[in-house]
């Protein structure tokens, strides 16, 4: 097995699943009708690239691990998404705060995977790549939306901003699997993202009226298996039905 090429596609899967799952909490709970779908669609944009590559993680693995195993059996210390996705669903605000500060990257991540020497890895980038750019417009205009918008929308938003900051910066940090898949050209060197990242997220905070944090220290953890108290609650909702009826079929 390639420990890197499957660990590797881990960081980049759990990223999505995690999110997919806090997403997928919010249906029949938004604000609005169409508000509820689109996130609900959403969420189910992320499963979707989630299966692809699980599996084929579970074909870089050649043993008895299929998606299901990969997305569901494993204990908390094995998912290695950051930190920012696993926060919880506080208000609207801190919903459309983290998409949009998880969306951002995730865009100009798939842009650069497009090029990977890995042709399956790159084929789900140009599919998934497109569901992305959607997000991104959904979630860029309802910071501009709160933001711009009546005192107690601008106060929510500000605040989710101002706590969900302290977990950027952990998207850029890079692993062992992710140097050597950067290395052989697989991989995204993320650390060229950085600057790009936060100066379209400060120009979007700025046209919303929203101020950008000033913040010297980040959270971090999550990409080592290190998690904050939310992850054992999503994970128990998650894995709940494999657990309790393992190797069940329909």
């Amino acid at each position: 097995m390639n420990t890197n090429l499957y660990n590797y596609l881990l960081g980049i899967a759990d990223n999505s699943l995690i999110l997919g799952q806090r997403l997928g909490e919010l249906c029949g709970h938004g604000p609005s009708l169409e508000t509820d779908i689109a996130l609900t669609n959403i969420s189910l944009d992320l499963f979707g690239q989630v299966r692809s590559y699980y599996q084929y993680a579970a074909k870089v693995a050649g043993d008895n691990r299929d998606e299901d195993t990969i997305a569901m059996m494993r204990p908390e210390r094995e998912y290695v998404s950051v930190l920012l996705v696993e926060q919880p669903n506080t208000d609207f605000g801190y919903v459309i705060a983290r998409q949009f500060l998880f969306d951002v990257y995730h865009y100009m991540f798939l842009t650069e995977l497009q090029n990977s020497k890995d042709e399956t890895l790159a084929a789900i980038a140009k599919k998934s790549i497109k569901e992305v750019s959607y997000h991104v417009r959904f979630s860029s205009d309802w910071i501009k939306r709160l933001g711009d918008g009546t005192e107690e929308s601008h106060k929510r938003i500000q605040n989710a901003i101002n706590d969900l900051w302290t977990y950027t910066d952990e998207l850029f940090h890079q692993t062992e699997a992710d140097k050597e898949m950067i290395n052989e050209g697989v991989g995204v060197d993320t650390s060229k993202l950085k600057e790009q990242y936060y100066k379209h997220i400060s120009e979007v905070l700025n046209e919303a009226t929203l101020v950008v944090p000033d913040l010297k220290y980040f959270q971090k953890g999550g990409k080592q298996g290190m998690h904050t108290e939310h992850m054992g609650y999503i994970l128990a909702e998650l894995q709940y039905m494999q657990r309790a009826y393992p190797n069940m079929s329909w």
